[in-house]
């Protein structure tokens, strides 16, 4: 059967894209041309006559699928069983009870109910643990997160009756919680990291992130920000708009943030307004290998216009542009149909070919050849040299290159710590210290108290080491010593979570973080507009 698709697959799209989309979009074309004919000839053929019996249906996904993948890494059939998870992470909510959990000791501890959610507004805590959701039965039993989902999510309006042990309390809490819709936020953490420099960390592009950014924007200036860290680290991008709506809060009026061309799609040109409420002060962006697709648009516009900083590692490199399109069985697929190219006319996208596991892999090849830890591991090629604002020259052809270079942070990594990290060992650990020294932790108001002056005593440490060793993860003097500063600064963090949500997280991990560390040093006493040569 495998070489049968792999015959078929480059031949039928024709036929199926034909017969199954809605016409409603002007670039989707229906074949009326009969050109194909000798393929659904086929497929019928095989419906009644194979010798053994065919869902056709999954033919035609199949077909679809394979034939969409040929195409570019990013072309994509989204099935209906997948459409709904897809779109909520767009769209920015899902309906559900509202808590951010973990799994911890085979139960589901609620990290942080959601702002505003249903949960919060009946009195879930962060530390409570549900064990048993209607009639069953969910502690001890190997729950997985995607048991946990299916169990917790559905339909706005109705109901579900939560069992809750929580600290000090013998009996178990009942809780009955209407579902509701429940916003996925984009924007993890925004706050002052000093006086005058902000912090927004922000996770994806969403049908929401303007919103969110620019509230958070607003917030922080009135807080009295004059800088800002703008973290986009890990981001693997969204919507096309709402980079270019972020880019456009940083750009005076009328300058080019991107533009979008096809083979089928004409040029298509994106500028800034004047409605930017961050025009003219100080900014740095964080960058890094998982950087991608809007996240570039944004570093890109930034550093051709010599707007700002960008500091980290190469970007992922994803210029290509999809439109998603719904199908008659209710679902849809992602097909490119453009590049965007940066101000200075740079595509960003990184070379591929037919062959999709080996542009997967290119990310393990830059840490092959040495490129996340030495910036002279980068190649770059004469051919693809383009020029900035201010004449500082610039490349294409395989993601954003950052004005000021960190390598990867590779210190404190070890066995133990590989061990630790597999058996969850630091999340348990942290869950369990905020449970037993409550009195202790009620002295810091604020995470901004807690991240001067918490410290991870050395007795405290060795009594993780301990309790890690009677849980099965034992390590040598050697790896401990090494992961000693990792693992504190990790066990802090996570308490700070428990305590303050993400901003106590973010704190407490950007304190120790190099890329943090580059922005502010670059921040301090200077400009925006003064950049490396």
């Amino acid at each position: 059967m495998t070489k049968f698709f792999s015959r078929l697959f480059v031949l039928v799209i024709g036929v199926y894209l034909g017969k199954y989309l809605f016409s409603s979009n002007p670039y989707v074309l229906i074949d009326n041309t009969n050109s194909h004919s000798k393929i659904t000839e086929l497929l019928r053929y095989l419906e009644y006559n194979y010798v053994d019996e065919i869902d056709l249906d999954s033919l035609q996904e199949e077909v679809i699928s394979r034939t969409l993948e040929s195409l570019d890494p990013h072309s994509s059939y989204i099935p209906i069983s997948e459409l709904q998870e897809v779109t909520e992470s767009m769209q920015g909510n899902f309906e559900g009870i509202g808590v951010e959990f973990q799994i911890i000791k085979d139960t589901i501890l609620v990290v942080s109910p959601i702002s505003g959610g249903p949960s919060e507004r009946q009195g879930i805590l962060a530390g409570d643990k549900i064990v048993r959701v209607d009639t069953l039965n969910v502690a001890g039993v190997g729950f997985t997160n995607k048991d946990v989902l299916k169990t917790l999510k559905g339909k706005k309006g109705t109901e579900v009756l939560l069992f809750i042990k929580r600290k000090n309390i013998d009996r178990l809490l009942e809780f009955n919680i209407v579902r509701d819709r429940i916003p996925i936020t984009s924007v993890d953490v925004s706050y002052m990291v000093s006086s005058e420099v902000g912090y927004i960390k922000v996770n994806r592009f969403s049908g929401t992130t303007d919103q969110e950014f620019i509230s958070a924007l607003s917030q922080l200036k009135k807080s009295g920000m004059k800088k800002l860290i703008l973290d986009l680290r890990s981001n693997p991008g969204g919507y096309l708009s709402a980079a270019i709506n972020m880019a456009d809060e940083f750009l005076p009026s009328g300058r080019l943030i991107v533009y979008t061309e096809g083979n089928a799609r004409s040029k298509r040109v994106y500028e800034s307004t004047y409605q930017g409420q961050f025009q003219k002060e100080s900014l740095v962006v964080l960058i890094d290998e998982g950087s991608a697709s809007a996240s570039e648009i944004v570093a890109g516009a930034i550093q051709d216009h010599d707007r700002g900083f960008i500091v980290g590692r190469r970007s992922f490199g994803k210029g290509l542009v999809q439109e998603q399109n719904q199908m008659s069985d209710g679902s849809a697929f992602r097909l490119t149909t453009a590049r965007y190219f940066t101000p200075s006319g740079r595509s960003i996208q990184k070379p591929y070919s037919d062959d999709a596991e080996e542009y997967n892999q290119e990310a393990s090849e830059r840490y092959d050849r040495g490129e996340l830890y030495y910036e002279d591991s980068v190649k770059v090629s004469d051919s693809l040299k383009y020029f900035t604002e201010k004449g500082r020259v610039v490349y294409g052809g395989g993601g954003i290159y950052p004005d000021y270079f960190i390598p990867m942070d590779s210190t404190g990594r070890s066995d133990w710590l590989f061990d630790l990290l597999a058996e969850n060992i630091i999340n348990t650990y942290a869950f369990d210290y905020v449970e037993s020294q409550t009195s202790k932790l009620d002295m810091y108001k604020t995470p901004y108290a807690f991240q001067n002056d918490f410290l991870i005593e050395e007795s405290q440490f060795l009594d993780f080491v301990k309790a890690a060793k009677e849980k099965g993860v034992e390590g040598s003097k050697s790896d401990i010593e090494s992961s000693r500063a990792w693992v504190k600064l990790r066990i802090k963090a996570l308490i700070a979570r428990q305590l303050w949500s993400d901003e106590g997280f973010y704190r407490a991990i950007n304190a120790d973080d190099v890329m943090m560390n580059k922005a502010l040093e670059l921040l301090s006493g200077q400009n925006s507009d003064v950049l490396k040569n």
